[in-house]
């Protein structure tokens, strides 16, 4: 709980890989909006975050993230997945 695996292709590509971020740190984006660090945070808020971001961007006028592109690629990656499960082989997600 409160926990997220990250990785970040911006990072340069010697230290690129996932790393650990506790959502409750007071330097997290959306931590001033829940309890103390060390308290749990559970499912159903992640909804809310989710919320918070969707209506921000429309009063900012600008497209949320993650948006509709993002789950599209999102989806291109779990077919690959189950495509290369089916298949027992390596894949690639540009073969869809």
């Amino acid at each position: 709980m409160n926990e997220l695996e990250v990785y970040f292709t911006s990072d340069d590509e010697d230290i690129q890989g996932f790393r650990r971020v506790l959502a409750t740190d007071p330097a997290h984006a959306y931590s001033e909006a829940w309890w103390p660090p060390g308290h749990t945070i559970g499912f159903e808020h992640t909804f809310i975050h989710e919320m918070l971001e969707f209506y921000s961007a429309i009063k900012k006028d600008r497209q949320p993230s993650p948006n509709f592109h993002d789950g599209v690629k999102c989806q291109a990656v779990l077919e690959a997945v189950d495509r290369s499960i089916a298949e027992r082989r390596w894949g690639k997600i540009s073969e869809l």
